[in-house]
């Protein structure tokens, strides 16, 4: 069974008991990190594609270890100017070991029920406080009161006349 997950802005294919190099993850040695944003998953034929991610699925990972990547030399030169610049790098990684692939994860129910009281916000802030509203929307609720003059006025101006 493998699966393809997003770590740190890049999409990495991972299986069981594999050592995978991300860029720097916060965390110490030896803590344990999940991520929920599986892409794919694959067991044998039976391949379950998310959109964007799969609902519910979880890999499971351990930092061993903080460390850095080969130095790359960058070079620049311009020819006939002597201009000549020479710079090293060495990328800071982190080395994971993928401790399992749970498809039944839960992480996600518990988003959802945060996105439920962000709407009940909106709907109360959308009868009560005016000042939260864009002038776009402001202009919409002046329009649908027949106010004469919407399309010049202001934000300030535009609260006032629908208060």
């Amino acid at each position: 069974m493998y699966a393809i997950v997003e770590i740190a802005g890049q999409q990495f294919k991972v299986a069981k008991d594999q050592k995978v190099f991300v860029n720097r993850l916060a965390g110490e040695e030896g803590d344990s990190v999940s991520f929920d944003k599986v892409l794919l998953t694959a067991d044998g034929d039976n391949i379950t594609v998310g959109a964007p991610a799969i609902e519910g699925a979880l890999v499971g990972a351990k930092i061993n270890r903080h460390l850095k990547g080969d130095k790359v030399i960058v070079f620049k030169k311009k020819r006939r100017k002597g201009y000549r610049v020479k710079n090293g790098h060495r990328q800071a990684l982190t080395e994971l070991l993928i401790e399992g692939i749970d498809l039944k994860g839960g992480k996600k129910a518990t988003s959802a029920k945060k996105e439920e009281p962000k709407k009940e916000a909106k709907s109360e802030s959308k009868s009560g406080d005016l000042s939260q509203h864009t002038v776009v929307e402001l202009r919409e609720m002046a329009k649908e009161k027949g106010v004469e003059g919407y399309s010049s006025m202001k934000k300030a101006e535009l609260i006032a006349a629908l208060s």
